[in-house]
């Protein structure tokens, strides 16, 4: 009973959520029901706990000044000419409205593997894709998922990705032998999830010809270019860009910033730098003529970043600091071992513990750092077999953390991440509502988190080069007894 207790904010989130009530009311009310539940449970004082969610919050403010700097970089690329000359560029290899999202989806995904940020390659991409599709005839809901699977695909498998680091670091198992076993099983998954893309587009009947940019102004009604020139006057400065050309070099800055995480800077370098090479530019191609101009687009962009997705971020973090502090996950850990019969049961059970965490915490990084050790001690302790065996099951381990931990943020409706996706693509294009359902167009995060679970469990993964787990009774599960008091004595130690 007082297990279900502690995990009942979770379950009041999300049922708040699915009703429709505003992820910001949903989530300080989890905070606020936690802190009450923490006070019971942990006998506590109310300042304690609300100390506890502050400190949770701190961690959110390196991504928050990554947020407002996204948002900003997609301001100043779709004023400055770098949108306009990367749409032109993909308008002239022939890129239609049944493509689109495609096109999207698999560039951003070799972007992503490039750089090894989920974040700042859909920074990077959106402002591009979605006005690409907005002049083709493509659908934004599914050009927006596209880019959010494709922009996470690397963070699951770069090599510079700090999520593949982490998550490999705290399993103890090398970056290359995960990369190296889970690569036959990405790819497949990006097959399938490019074949549903496109499927969809022609099942929706999206048009198969290039599209015109000289039509787009003026299909546009009156009253809906007037709320652009009041909301979001960049996008109309980026559609009559399009309409008009820009020199071909002014996609130059999204190659500086492509190459530089390349080179493993980190992402707000990145960012920085892309604002300052689009303005540049901009000034060469005639496009930014004033220095008041430039300071009102980065104070836009930082503006839209903070009236909604940055305050999510903080009030989301708050609440994974206080599920964090009453242990709320140990007992489901034990629970799990206990009733797991077969080796790979028991990998399965350790992948549904990383997403009911990064479903709590609302941060894949906090995910990997506080479920990491756990699952660790979970296969070392209650599994015998080779070391060679074991290193293959802490290897998966490493691969549900991160796989789930990357692609559930964009499916999970109160998680930071979708704040981030969505709030960006709201920001970039105005002209459409972005509701949490576009996100299940999202066919690579689902394709992903739902095929590591079932092949896992029945075993199909033996189907798949070098995917497939070690198979009892070379490996085996210790009896149930022996079982029970180590995984409760290790989680009762635990930090986290």
């Amino acid at each position: 009973m007082l297990e279900f207790l502690k995990l009942s904010p979770v379950i009041l989130l999300a049922v708040m959520v699915v009703n429709g009530v505003d992820i910001l009311i949903s989530a300080s009310i989890g905070l606020f029901v936690a802190a009450f539940i923490c006070k019971f449970t942990e006998k506590m004082k109310f300042a304690d706990i609300m100390n506890e969610a502050v400190e949770g919050a701190k961690e959110a403010t390196l991504l928050a000044f990554i947020l407002m700097l996204a948002y900003a970089l997609a301001e100043i690329f779709m004023s400055t000419g770098v949108g306009a000359a990367a749409i032109s560029l993909f308008l002239h290899v022939g890129v239609t409205g049944k493509t689109v999202a495609v096109v999207a989806f698999l560039t951003t995904c070799v972007l992503s593997v490039s750089t090894g940020t989920s974040w700042g390659t859909f920074a990077a991409c959106i402002p591009i894709f979605i006005w690409l599709c907005n002049v083709v005839g493509g659908n934004p809901a599914m050009t927006f998922a596209a880019a959010v699977g494709g922009s996470a695909f690397g963070d699951n498998i770069g090599l510079i990705s700090d999520t593949t680091i982490l998550s490999s670091g705290l399993q103890g198992v090398k970056v290359v032998d995960r990369i190296r076993a889970q690569g036959p099983w990405s790819v497949l998954c990006v097959i399938l999830a490019a074949i549903c893309f496109y499927s969809l587009s022609v099942a929706m009947g999206l048009p198969d010809t290039a599209g015109d940019p000289s039509k787009i102004l003026a299909a546009m009604s009156q009253e809906t270019i007037k709320v652009l020139e009041e909301e979001r006057p960049a996008v109309l400065t980026l559609l009559a860009q399009v309409k008009d050309g820009v020199p071909l070099y002014m996609i130059i800055p999204v190659i500086i910033v492509v190459t530089m995480a390349v080179m493993r800077m980190d992402t707000i370098s990145c960012l920085s730098t892309g604002i300052v090479c689009a303005i540049a530019f901009g000034y060469a191609a005639g496009t930014v003529t004033s220095i008041s101009d430039v300071i009102g687009l980065v104070q836009s962009g930082f503006e839209s970043a903070g009236s909604w997705a940055v305050i999510m971020l903080f009030w989301a973090m708050g609440f994974g600091a206080v599920m964090r502090k009453m242990d709320a996950f140990g007992p489901i850990a034990a629970f799990f071992v206990r009733i797991s019969r077969r080796v790979r049961h028991l990998v399965v059970c350790n992948g549904l513990l990383c997403l009911i965490i990064n479903a709590t915490v609302n941060e894949e990084m906090s995910q990997m750092a506080t479920v990491g050790p756990v699952l660790k001690d979970i296969i070392n302790n209650n599994v015998e077999g080779s070391e060679e065996d074991k290193y293959k099951l802490r290897n998966r381990n490493a691969l549900f953390s991160d796989a789930v931990g990357v692609h559930s943020a964009a499916l999970i409706p109160w998680h930071t991440g979708v704040a981030y996706y969505m709030g960006l693509a709201a920001a970039v294009y105005p002209l459409y509502h972005f509701t949490i359902g576009d996100l299940y167009y999202n066919f690579m995060g689902i394709i992903c988190v739902v095929s590591i679970y079932v092949l896992t469990f029945t075993g199909w993964d033996r189907f798949i080069p070098l995917f497939g787990l070690p198979e009892e009774p070379a490996v085996r599960l210790k009896k149930v007894k022996d079982r029970d008091y180590q995984v409760e004595e290790e989680l009762l130690s635990d930090p986290n």
